[in-house]
């Protein structure tokens, strides 16, 4: 089965919002809400063990849907999009991201 999973830190503010988003896009895309794991990352060997770029992280089967360049570290996470950074991405472009790894799994 497919794991899905949203990385976050402690008192990341965006954790709540991530959860939500991912939870709808998901759905969206025809897999339960309930599929959704979350795995809170507290220290840097963590970090670096997980390839961990910042929270929120949005995972497939251990696979960063918004890959990174920068080194991993306990960090806030910003995402780019048409209005400029956030600390989330743009719900489209997650959808689309969940279904590209859906389809590569396939």
């Amino acid at each position: 089965m497919t794991e899905y999973e949203l990385r976050i830190i402690p008192d990341c503010p965006n954790s709540d919002a991530a959860i939500h988003l991912f939870r709808q896009s998901l759905e969206a895309e025809g897999v339960p809400a309930a599929q959704l794991g979350v795995r809170v990352v507290r220290t840097e060997d963590e970090a670096t063990k997980l390839g961990f770029h910042g929270s929120p992280s949005f995972v497939v089967d251990g696979q960063d849907l918004f890959p990174s360049e920068t080194a991993p570290a306990i960090t806030c996470r910003v995402y780019r999009s048409a209005q400029g950074l956030a600390g989330l991405p743009a719900p489209e472009s997650l959808r689309t991201a969940v279904r590209n790894a859906r389809t590569s799994l396939r």
